[in-house]
């Protein structure tokens, strides 16, 4: 597989008759309607929330953290990644850390999965990351023979936990800001203790 590419992180990328290119504003539809494919996949569709405002609002906003990519045959969507960077300070690097990985079933086993991930590859080198990191959930054999395939390794000692709706809200208002240890020296409002 040949692939071209120009020097910057908005380059594309083709792969056989697949093109990478990053997803624009222009897209929101076809990536919100592939997210919601991927949650019903993943048995979740009742999770989605985003709306097409917010997708288009993100992927219009240069300065979003999220990044997304759309993989194309000819004029067809046919997958999308989205990702954003985050910090490893056992590194002292950037990481990039991929949030979706979706390819529509009669698009499977044409190479698109290896592709973006491929395409994130090279985005993690290039800007320096130290490290491309997923999640999947351990039902999903396909994926995971997928990505040993291609040399991931699981990371089975790290447990995933998530604060999100009212344990979120509970969590952030039960703690008074005069009560927290840690602070940012100088902070407005904050008190060191």
């Amino acid at each position: 597989m040949d692939i071209v590419k120009t020097q910057s992180c908005n380059h594309q990328a083709v792969t056989g008759n697949l093109l990478i290119r990053p997803a624009t504003a222009n897209d929101a539809t076809v990536i919100l309607d592939f997210i919601k494919e991927l949650a019903r996949y993943e048995e979740a569709e009742h999770q989605v929330t985003a709306s097409l405002a917010d997708i288009e609002r993100d992927l219009a906003n240069e300065a979003a953290p999220s990044k997304a990519l759309m993989c194309m045959r000819g004029d067809e969507p046919v997958g999308f990644a989205l990702y954003f960077f985050s910090y490893s300070t056992w590194l002292g690097r950037q990481c990039m850390y991929l949030e979706d990985l979706y390819v529509s079933n009669q698009h499977r086993g044409l190479g698109a999965g290896k592709a973006l991930l491929r395409h994130l590859a090279e985005l993690a080198v290039e800007t320096g990351c130290g490290r491309l990191e997923w999640s999947v959930l351990d039902w999903n054999t396909p994926a995971i023979k997928f990505y040993e395939s291609i040399g991931a390794k699981a990371q089975p000692e790290w447990v995933r936990y998530r604060l999100a709706g009212d344990d979120l809200l509970k969590l952030a208002h039960d703690i008074p800001l005069d009560q927290a240890k840690l602070v940012t020296p100088g902070a407005p409002g904050l008190k060191e203790g």
